[in-house]
């Protein structure tokens, strides 16, 4: 595997951060002066992955107006103060290559990815959702972690943590043989079950490297409640041809997707980044 993309699937609705959210992409909501994507492009720019592609939905042209030039905001500014505020976005959109495309309809994370095939063709990509915000302070961010696994075991990766029995139920559980420390070959996967029903404690999060064979495995995928097709069913349907392993990943990971997991990470930015800059 050598990763050069990724994508983001940004075309939900972010219905738990109403009003907010009502004219405003869920993945542009700030971390104190940064948006949630901004963060998630940032970590695949880190590991290579610099060919970077959206899939956006209605309402989400701030996502693309974000990564462009603002002319008249810049020349405002220019020579300010205020200038070096812009810093860390320019470095990012030069850095990188951004492309986009449209889900017409919410039917789930994998119709997204299946979505954003057009972007990434038949090659191995990551896949961040922006909601999950991971930061490792200490050293290298969970997507270059896992690109460097990826390309050693020519295998797809998902990042996992281990969560409490009450959140269990919340997630897409793994269950596997362990490789090697914090590593296991996923034998199974099971979306959001009942505790009584989980096969362990391991959650998957929102980071993967996943190989091309990954989109015929979707494409297979029946869809379930809602006619939503689940990425986990493509994801367990590649576990048992035996290529996709499970990755502990070192570094912190924020639910920014409800409101508590946001505030923690606001204030977790703000005491171990902002406030020491």
């Amino acid at each position: 595997m050598n990763v050069k993309k990724c994508m983001f699937p940004a075309a939900g609705y972010g219905t738990r951060f109403l009003p907010a959210t009502k004219s405003m992409p869920k993945e542009m909501l700030p971390i104190v002066n940064r948006p949630l994507i901004e963060f998630g492009v940032e970590e695949a720019c880190e590991a290579g992955m610099t060919d970077i592609c959206v899939v956006t939905g209605r309402g989400k042209r701030a996502l693309e107006d974000h990564f462009d030039t603002n002319f008249e905001l810049e020349h405002q500014i220019a020579g300010s103060s205020k200038e070096a505020a812009l810093d860390q976005i320019r470095e990012l959109t030069e850095a990188c290559t951004f492309s986009y495309t449209r889900q017409r309809a919410m039917r789930g994370l994998g119709d997204a990815v299946l979505t954003g095939r057009t972007l990434v063709g038949n090659e191995p990509f990551g896949l961040v959702l922006a909601d999950d915000l991971c930061l490792n302070l200490a050293g290298d961010g969970v997507l270059k972690q896992m690109k460097a696994l990826a390309e050693t075991h020519d295998c797809s990766v998902i990042a996992v943590m281990d969560v409490p029995d009450d959140q269990v139920s919340k997630y897409g559980i793994v269950v596997g043989e362990a490789m090697e420390k914090n590593l296991l070959k996923v034998s199974s996967m099971v979306e959001k079950p009942a505790i009584e029903e989980a096969p362990s404690n391991l959650a998957v999060i929102g980071r993967y490297v996943l190989g091309p064979e990954i989109f015929a495995h979707i494409e297979n995928t029946e869809p379930g409640a809602g006619g939503e097709i689940q990425l986990t069913d493509a994801l367990n349907a590649l576990a048992k041809s035996g290529k996709l392993l499970a990755y502990r990943f070192e570094g912190l990971r924020f639910d920014c997707g409800s409101i508590d997991g946001f505030v923690e990470a606001t204030n977790y930015y703000y005491d171990n980044v902002v406030n020491k800059g």
